[in-house]
């Protein structure tokens, strides 16, 4: 019976020394942890409103550029309705210039070609797209491109 009593006392201490010494390292890692992992969470919330102060700054800037850049053009259809009507030396050649000026958004009309030359300047554009016969599924659809 003696020497059971250290076959399996020996492993009980070292149960409870590991447990003790388990304790301590954890309360010991515990303390320092949460120090650095503030430090860090402190360290990217000073990034993040940094970058957030960069964004902000650079689209005022942007918007400013965008302002600037619309007075100019404004400038510069100004000048150029005032060029046209003090140096178009007729009244035609007045007209169209400045209706060139005044709405460059409406579509131009199409320049005619003369009748008998070889250019069609009505004929579509080559379109980016094979063409399909009637039944054939578009090259959207699900099953296009796979054998059945």
């Amino acid at each position: 019976m003696e020497q059971s009593l250290p076959v399996w006392l020996i492993p009980v201490l070292t149960l409870v020394g590991g447990i003790i010494i388990g304790v301590i390292l954890a309360r010991v890692l515990q303390r320092a942890a949460p120090g650095k992992t503030q430090n860090q969470l402190d360290e990217l919330q000073e990034r993040f409103d940094s970058y957030q102060s960069e964004v902000v700054t650079h689209f005022n800037t942007t918007a400013s550029l965008v302002k600037t850049l619309t007075q100019n053009y404004q400038d510069v259809q100004q000048h150029l309705s005032l060029g046209a009507e003090r140096l178009a030396l007729d009244e035609v050649a007045r007209e169209r210039l400045l209706a060139s000026f005044v709405d460059d958004a409406k579509p131009r009309e199409r320049i005619k070609a003369p009748q008998g030359s070889e250019f069609d300047l009505t004929a579509e554009p080559p379109r980016d797209y094979a063409q399909k016969k009637d039944g054939d599924p578009s090259m959207l659809a699900e099953g296009y491109g796979l054998k059945r």
